[in-house]
């Protein structure tokens, strides 16, 4: 589990206490209790987990507490991409100085009108200042929220440039022609897909796995698509739940909440508005959980 990440990663929500600050003993008890559902990972502070609301000293602190509450190392993801190329490398050189290294990249998500060369040059500026073999990159691909889409060709070329050092790439584009592209341009890359409803074809065209944020709320039926199941009609209506609402977060928070009877999973971060009850959204999941896994 330390060369990639492969298999059942989850990208997951961030509780908040009270006063807004990342609720770390919550968040490691998400954790454990998706682990006894089978997930291998967490990644933390992705486009699910409200990433780009977080500053560094937040998540590396949140790491700590995490390490501390039990959760092993070779367990954790952190999303570690910065408009500020300085960032991410004080980020990444942080969490491997406390053992992880599965740090997800995102492209600098401010100019949307870069060339595929000036993203080259920016992931590598990442990788160059880090420059500590430890270091286990995923490239993260969701251009329809950071504004910025990863080129296959740049994946293919880092990955020739910086060997293992670049081992991974999430493609969270929903566009399965996407996925087919990044496997034929690097296929040494181990890819994950962040769209649940792909998770069994992607596995079937050499896809690593999944890191997605379903999961946080019906691993039973992320679990099933890995497992080959006949639910991908069941996850596809579970997504559609969550995807026809004003904010994914929101919701996956708000059904989080109802699930645990926990009222302070529904709180977010601004500019994200939190839902008042998710209990609607739990019962039409619960609807489709029970049949799937029978």
């Amino acid at each position: 589990m330390t060369e990639a990440i492969r298999g059942f990663w989850v990208a997951s929500a961030t509780p908040l206490a009270t006063d807004g600050s990342v609720d770390a003993a919550k968040l490691a008890s998400h954790a454990k209790h998706l682990f006894g559902k089978g997930v291998d990972g967490v990644v933390l502070f992705g486009t699910t987990g409200e990433g780009t609301s977080f500053n560094a000293a937040e998540r590396i602190a949140t790491i700590e507490a995490m390490l501390r509450a039990g959760i092993a190392a070779e367990r954790i993801g952190i999303g570690g991409g910065f408009p500020a190329i300085t960032d991410s490398i004080a980020l990444t050189r942080a969490v491997l100085g406390l053992g992880l290294r599965h740090v997800l990249l995102l492209p600098p998500y401010f100019d949307r009108s870069v060339t595929p060369e000036g993203i080259e040059d920016a992931f590598a500026a990442v990788i160059d200042g880090v420059a500590d073999d430890r270091l286990r990159a995923s490239l993260y691909h969701i251009p329809q929220v950071s504004g910025v889409a990863i080129p296959t060709t740049v994946a293919a070329s880092l990955r020739k440039r910086y060997g293992q050092v670049v081992a991974g790439l999430k493609d969270s584009s929903g566009d399965f022609k996407q996925f087919k592209a990044f496997r034929a341009a690097a296929p040494e890359l181990a890819i994950t897909v962040g769209n649940e409803a792909d998770i069994t074809r992607a596995i079937a065209a050499g896809g690593a796995g999944t890191i997605c944020g379903m999961a946080n709320v019906v691993p039973e039926l992320v679990k099933g698509m890995l497992d080959g199941k006949d639910v991908e009609a069941r996850m596809q209506a579970a997504v559609d739940v969550v995807l026809k609402t004003p904010s994914l977060v929101a919701t996956l928070k708000a059904i989080l909440a109802a699930q645990t009877g926990d009222a302070g999973w529904l709180r977010v971060r601004p500019p994200l508005r939190a839902l008042s009850d998710g209990s609607a959204f739990k019962r039409k999941l619960d609807e489709l959980i029970a049949p799937a896994i029978a």
